[in-house]
């Protein structure tokens, strides 16, 4: 499991389902382009796209702690941005490393940082309902809201 898959429980469940089936939207959809256009700029001297086992860390920056760094394009999603960066912490702590996170958010100059502190039940609840809808046989309905305009399954959902 990654990341990305807990930020979709966050945002769709229907998202999720297909992304789990492989069904991957993202690569044509502007939004998406552009947040990669803000991060590959805006960051250009960080060592990008970390793989950690399963995961795939923005970038990482060590010191007396390893700081995960996840880049997001806005805050209309930002429980969804919250659970993957806990998500990470959890990983790695699994894995014997203390970490803590840095969301950015470069288009408001804005940051956030995150530790796991005492919510690791909570991202254990998330992972556990992330294996339910991907055992699914058929995606959850979608429901209806503003962000389904921008997003890269908007047709598989509405059309």
């Amino acid at each position: 499991m990654g990341g990305t898959e807990i930020n979709y429980l966050f945002i769709c469940p229907t998202k999720l389902w297909y992304f789990s089936k492989g069904i991957t939207m993202e690569q044509e959809n502007e939004w998406v382009d552009l947040g990669r256009f803000l991060h590959e700029r805006r960051y250009a001297g960080e060592e990008k796209e970390v793989q950690i086992g399963s995961i795939k860390i923005d970038f990482i920056r060590k010191g007396e702690i390893i700081e995960v760094h996840e880049v997001k394009l806005g805050k209309s999603m930002e429980k969804a941005h919250e659970m993957q960066a806990l998500y990470y912490l959890y990983y790695l702590k699994r894995l014997g490393i203390k970490a803590r996170a840095v969301l950015h958010y470069p288009k408001l100059n804005e940051t956030k940082e995150i530790t796991l502190d005492s919510r690791e039940e909570e991202v254990e609840a998330a992972i556990r309902e992330v294996q339910r809808i991907k055992s699914l046989p058929a995606p959850p309905e979608p429901v209806k809201s503003k962000k389904c305009k921008k997003c890269a399954y908007y047709e598989l959902c509405w059309v």
